[in-house]
């Protein structure tokens, strides 16, 4: 799995935003035991996107921070919050809020519409067929960003597990509060981790990315809450409806929407 996918629809300068994190030489090893270990690390990464791919809707909040390097080499972080609804195999409702934008997306089957809230303006465009579509969709552009979109898709696992160098099962972890399994994985330009909830439905709890061609690997990090299945949306869960002072848009006009201010470092290559 390249970056650019892993980013899990993180913004482009989000893209080379994160930071590495260290192994202890105890359990990287090699041998039997760290091929042990890499077969639990994929067989768990299987056993969630599997799940998650077989839901027929899904509501879930997050949080995500990325962070950006200064040219004085100084480490800022910048946190959002957001949710997801989503209703295979056609429809999904999306926001995201931080301190500088808060973006709302709809898919309703036909149309694609984001509403910039902070600047008072929408676009739409024609949706593709599916939510796996669009999100193929979003990766290439249009000014938006989902985070975790990734995760989403019904084919999440050959999208995740491209690319991937090295797995490593590290063991058992807690995130708000949930046990999880917490897998390792190395790609050419990237490190990731991932935190699974156990038991019989093993949701994503907690991503991090880091990138190992930036200086001072600033890391971008989701963390995953409220995840609900089988829920029942409102009959206008997918209507969109834009404030009427609102003003539209092209949809390649869409800009400020990311999740840094205009402007913000992106970190310097090594």
């Amino acid at each position: 799995m390249t970056y650019a996918s892993l980013s899990l629809q993180v913004p482009r300068r989000a893209r080379v935003a994160a930071v590495a994190f260290i192994l202890a030489a105890s359990l990287v090893g090699t041998g039997p035991l760290a091929q042990a270990r890499e077969g639990d690390a994929k067989a768990l990464l299987k056993s969630m996107t599997d799940y998650v791919g077989s839901q027929t809707t899904i509501e879930l909040a997050f949080d995500s921070s990325i962070e950006v390097i200064t040219p004085e080499l100084e480490k800022i972080q910048f946190t959002n919050s957001g949710g997801v609804l989503l209703s295979r195999p056609d429809k999904m409702r999306a926001h995201r809020t931080g301190g500088y934008a808060a973006v709302e997306l709809v898919f309703d089957g036909k149309a694609v519409s984001v509403l910039g809230k902070h600047r008072n303006v929408y676009a739409q465009f024609e949706g593709p067929q599916s939510v796996d579509a669009l999100l193929e969709a979003l990766r290439a552009g249009h000014g938006v960003a989902l985070p975790g979109a990734d995760l989403l898709l019904t084919n999440a696992y050959e999208v995740m597990a491209d690319g991937i160098l090295e797995a490593k099962y590290i063991g058992r972890g807690v995130v708000d509060g949930v046990e999880c399994e917490h897998l390792a994985f190395r790609n050419l330009d990237t490190d990731w981790q991932l935190w699974v909830e156990v038991g019989d439905k093993p949701i994503p709890r907690k991503l991090v990315i880091t990138s190992k061609t930036l200086n001072s690997a600033p890391q971008y990090t989701l963390q995953v809450k409220n995840w609900k299945t089988g829920v029942t949306p409102a009959a206008d869960a997918f209507a969109f409806s834009p404030p009427a002072s609102a003003q539209r848009i092209e949809p390649d006009e869409l800009v400020d929407l990311d999740e840094l201010p205009q402007g913000a470092p992106a970190g310097e290559s090594k």
